[in-house]
């Protein structure tokens, strides 16, 4: 199964004919913009709030450094993590 958005190498005539070639495969597309089925969009979003919130950066290196910074307290934060998952009503399994 491959759920695939619409970047442009997704949309591109030779990835069609990939897809096309192997029936085994299934594919989900996304709509343009759809928060709701991603739970990157979620991650992004307690991002937002919480490690950029009232920022001012001096440049793109300080940007990724607090990006960085905030995944990797997230990676800690499994209730969170899988809240993202579950506000997709992706449901995370069991361990």
């Amino acid at each position: 199964m491959l759920v695939w958005g619409n970047l442009n190498t997704h949309l591109a005539a030779g990835m069609r004919r990939y897809i096309a070639e192997r029936d085994w495969l299934t594919v989900y597309r996304l709509p343009s913009y759809a928060p709701d089925l991603n739970p990157a969009e979620g991650i992004w979003s307690i991002l937002r709030r919480t490690t950029m919130a009232n920022r001012d950066f001096a440049g793109p290196q300080e940007v990724i450094a607090a990006v960085r910074r905030g995944l990797r307290r997230l990676q800690y934060r499994h209730d969170v993590l899988d809240g993202c998952l579950v506000g997709t009503g992706l449901v995370p399994a069991p361990l």
